[in-house]
């Protein structure tokens, strides 16, 4: 009988397993608005970085092509370090005045705890921009548009 019970009970366990761990992080639609610049398509990289700027994992490269991932010289050397399957959140490289959108997701504990987002973006040629755009994981910072300094004319996070 009490085989019974334990057969008949997981399938409601892995249920509610799986409910947990969905709702453990949430996803957001993440819009980039590049700025009109010359040149070749920025590498844009979104990392979740503490509140000192210490890298604590890359959410998503736009950039395919790994011979260029040493052009965003802070991330690469966290990214050497703790090397990491990326390619399920890899696209295309963005040019200017180009919008790409994008889904990311980010652990629901990040919020509110002094993380913030951090978009890193390289042009072949040009200058690197470390913090071109930084969005603390507060619930008003993500709903609000955030000014790029470089090659990001805006980000805008959008939750889904």
């Amino acid at each position: 009988m009490k085989t019974i019970l334990k057969l008949a009970f997981l399938p409601i366990a892995i249920a509610l397993l799986s409910v947990s761990t969905h709702a453990q992080s949430s996803k957001y639609k993440c819009m980039l608005q590049m700025s009109n610049y010359m040149g070749e398509g920025a590498y844009v990289l979104v990392s979740l970085v503490t509140d000192k700027g210490d890298y604590v994992k890359t959410l998503y490269v736009m950039g395919d092509d790994k011979k260029w991932y040493n052009s965003l010289k802070e991330w690469n050397k966290f990214y050497t370090k703790r090397p990491a399957n990326i390619s399920a959140i890899t696209g295309a490289s963005v040019t200017g005045g180009d919008r790409s959108v994008n889904v990311i997701e980010i652990e629901n504990s990040k919020i509110n705890s002094g993380f913030k987002l951090r978009f890193e973006t390289a042009v072949e040629d040009q200058k690197y921009h470390v913090n071109d755009v930084e969005v603390p994981l507060t619930t008003a910072a993500i709903a609000a548009k955030s000014e790029g300094k470089g090659y990001i004319r805006y980000v805008r996070l959008i939750k889904i």
